[in-house]
């Protein structure tokens, strides 16, 4: 019997490339969006490589609609063996400007969305002893980055929710769980988070603006570049994820490539892997 994969946030970049990779590997998956109605790209990219996916609507900000998603894909195949929780969004915006409303926007699309996900389907993986819970977070969940703080403090919290997860519940029910650290991706994320800013009254006349106007340059310059040291295509990034997904012992975190390894060194050179903090935490509360 095929594996079965979930993977939010497949409408763009990353979630799509990701897709069609696990299908032509032979998975049985579940490609799911917000909006279904924005399918055409993906199923355009399936017929490419001859793939088939199943296209379901879940929104990771709406409970009922990822419990829902969830019981009709168990009802199907009676089974989730892998679940990405691919679904997010950035945001550049200093603190004292964003307001309230977005502030609780970026925290519930990027964790309470990854939250909401885990919880619905982890009781049946439990059952079966047996799945794989990738989140992909970002080399911001690791190195807080300039106006970026908010969306940093929701990845760092994906780090958190991860790393925790993976200290007793899958030694104790067998369930894998990696948080993937990408560096700089070429997709519609960015041009989406610097949409979001635009629409949000793009840059004001502040004492931040001069310190706004030289990150955001240089970010457009890089992109502009083809950057290749921080930027990788989505497909690239899929790519690892999809490799990770089929090993038998998957590392606790992952980053995707050199530039991000050497970026969060300082952070990660003792422990790369997060294997050995696993294994301390479980040593120390657990045996």
């Amino acid at each position: 019997m095929s594996k079965v994969a979930l993977i939010t946030g497949t409408s763009t970049g990353l979630g799509q490339y990701l897709a069609v990779i696990l299908a032509k590997q032979g998975y049985k998956t579940y490609a799911t969006m917000r909006d279904t109605g924005k399918q055409a790209d993906l199923q355009s990219l399936a017929q490419d490589h001859c793939v088939e996916l199943i296209v379901k609507q879940l929104d990771v900000q709406d409970s009922k609609s990822v419990e829902r998603c969830v019981a009709q894909i168990l009802e199907e195949t009676g089974r989730i063996d892998v679940l990405v929780n691919n679904a997010g969004a950035g945001f550049v915006r200093t603190t004292e400007q964003a307001s309230e409303e977005e502030i609780q926007w970026v925290l519930d699309v990027n964790l309470m969305g990854v939250i909401r996900c885990t919880k619905a389907v982890i009781s049946g993986m439990r059952e079966r002893r047996t799945g794989h819970i990738v989140n992909i977070g970002s080399v911001g969940g690791l190195v807080g980055q300039p106006f970026n703080e908010i969306y940093c403090a929701a990845k760092f919290a994906v780090e958190g929710y991860t790393e925790s997860l993976a200290t007793y519940v899958q030694p104790s029910f067998g369930i894998k769980f990696t948080v993937v650290e990408p560096g700089g991706i070429s997709s519609e994320f960015a041009k989406s988070a610097f949409g979001q800013f635009n629409n949000a009254g793009g840059m004001r006349d502040d004492e931040y603006k001069p310190i706004l106007e030289k990150y955001i340059g240089g970010a457009r310059e890089r992109s502009a570049q083809g950057d290749t040291g921080v930027y990788q295509t989505p497909i690239e990034v899929a790519q690892v994820i999809a490799d990770c997904i089929n090993l038998e012992e998957p590392p606790v975190r992952l980053r995707t490539s050199p530039w991000a390894e050497e970026f969060c060194d300082l952070k990660t050179s003792a422990d790369p892997d997060g294997t050995k903090l696993q294994a301390k935490v479980f040593k120390q509360f657990l045996q």
